[in-house]
């Protein structure tokens, strides 16, 4: 076997069945980690009361969670490039389930911090994998798309584990643990290890072309079954194989400017993001709303987080992705400054739907968007770096948004957070690089004359 043509071979299926059951295994990652990665900020408010915790304090213990998702996110690519896709996909998900569980029998705010670093660290790298593989196992013209289908489905771990805190929270003095019992259920995702394939663009690039033959014939096989023969795939591009990817890899050309333009965006979306979903809770509990409240007005504002995603998924292979990421980062912007100048509860609910209707929708945008800047070899390496030191940058946002608040009040809190937010869509739209045109290249290859499966 010379070459396996992963990418060609991949490019030229029709989605079917085998697409769409991973989807659905990448889709329940996804729920369990957006709905762990909010648990310490629907309980936070609650530890107030019965632990006396401050404002500085929730805001150390979600730094340090930030510190974990860094390290998590850099030892995750290392370990898919080692490992294999698939396979860190498992251990990353089992890793946050575990560690989440462990929160729930947390006996003081030190249990608990240590507890939530490491569930931090699981949810990073599992998120970072994850991403990768939907864009080694899906054709170029649709995986955007489906990147948003995951999210869709995924996000909607946000509203119900808002909503079962909500539910559960105010019901005695232990029930918050139960949230991070939910938050746990992603352990769950062992059950979809038959069905997953291991990512063949992965055996390739370590020149195990045998190995990527033998993942694609078994899919192909499968796709045929339910679709007929196959189109033949484009002749195959020689790359020399890769079987480590050092970090110094990081600082030739190529890999440095989309590497630097991706850690600005993913800055300024882990400190815009958190900003509003860790603080919001605690914030409006300290301007007087009760504990119930605020938990429930923030539940009702993440419904709007699944029409986000879904709203991504129109947009992402229509349009250059980087204008939709800088659109989009903008109206967060505006709605989220909204958001924070009122305290009329309705206007709170409305500004803070639209807040996380694009907020997400951008996430599902930059999670197609970033692993397209590199190639194979740099692919895991450059996504998990850019993405690690995103959430590393948030271990100073919890702080910058205590001190705001503790010095100059609620609403510098959101001039700040809209101001990164902005940040970020000018960098998109000055430097970012278009990718529309390579991805729908892939098109024409589609026409050629069909071949046996």
């Amino acid at each position: 076997m010379q070459h396996a043509n992963a990418l060609n071979r991949l490019d030229r299926l029709p989605v079917s069945r085998f697409h769409k059951v991973t989807l659905l295994a990448v889709s329940f990652a996804y729920f369990f980690e957006f709905a762990d990665i909010n648990t310490f900020a629907t309980t936070a408010p609650k530890l107030v009361d019965l632990w006396g915790i401050s404002v500085d304090q929730v805001a150390y213990v979600t730094s340090l969670s930030f510190v974990g998702m860094f390290l998590g996110s850099v030892v995750a690519g290392t370990v898919a490039d080692r490992l294999g896709r698939k396979r860190t996909l498992l251990l990353t998900t089992l890793f946050f389930g575990v560690f989440s569980f462990a929160s729930a029998f947390s006996w003081d705010l030190v249990s608990l911090t240590v507890f939530r670093v490491l569930t931090s660290a699981g949810l990073a790298a599992m998120t970072v994998v994850a991403v990768i593989y939907v864009n080694e196992m899906y054709p170029s013209a649709v995986r955007g798309k489906y990147q948003a289908y995951a999210i869709v489905i995924g996000i909607c771990g946000t509203p119900v584990t808002n909503l079962v805190a909500s539910g559960v929270v105010p019901l005695a003095d232990w029930t918050w643990r139960l949230v991070y019992l939910w938050g746990s259920l992603g352990i769950l995702l062992v059950l979809f290890t038959r069905h997953l394939k291991e990512s063949p663009r992965w055996h390739e690039s370590r020149g195990d072309h045998a190995s990527a033959d033998a993942v694609l014939r078994d899919i192909e096989a499968s796709v045929a079954a339910e679709h007929g023969p196959l189109p033949a795939p484009a002749p195959p591009v020689e790359e020399e194989p890769v079987t480590k990817a050092p970090l110094r890899l990081l600082l030739q050309r190529k890999y440095l400017l989309p590497t630097l333009l991706l850690t600005v965006l993913w800055v300024t979306q882990t400190i815009g993001f958190f900003g509003y979903s860790s603080w919001a809770p605690t914030l409006l509990a300290k301007e007087g709303f009760s504990v119930e409240k605020s938990v429930f007005y923030v539940a009702l504002t993440t419904v709007g987080a699944p029409l986000g995603s879904y709203l991504a998924a129109l947009v992402t292979d229509r349009f250059e992705r980087k204008w939709c990421l800088a659109a989009f980062g903008t109206l967060i912007a505006v709605c989220g400054l909204l958001y924070g100048l009122t305290f009329n509860p309705v206007l709170i609910i409305v500004f803070g739907f639209l807040v996380n209707l694009f907020e997400r929708g951008y996430t599902a945008l930059g999670y197609a968007y970033s692993p397209e800047l590199f190639d194979t070899r740099g692919r895991s390496l450059g996504t998990s770096v850019s993405y690690g030191l995103g959430r590393l940058s948030n271990a100073a946002g919890p702080l910058i948004v205590a001190a705001l608040y503790n010095a100059h009040g609620y609403r510098s809190v959101f001039y700040f957070i809209a101001g990164t937010w902005l940040v970020g869509a000018i960098a998109l739209s000055v430097f970012g690089p278009r990718t529309r045109a390579a991805r729908t290249a892939v098109a024409p290859r589609r026409e050629q004359d069909p071949v046996a499966g």
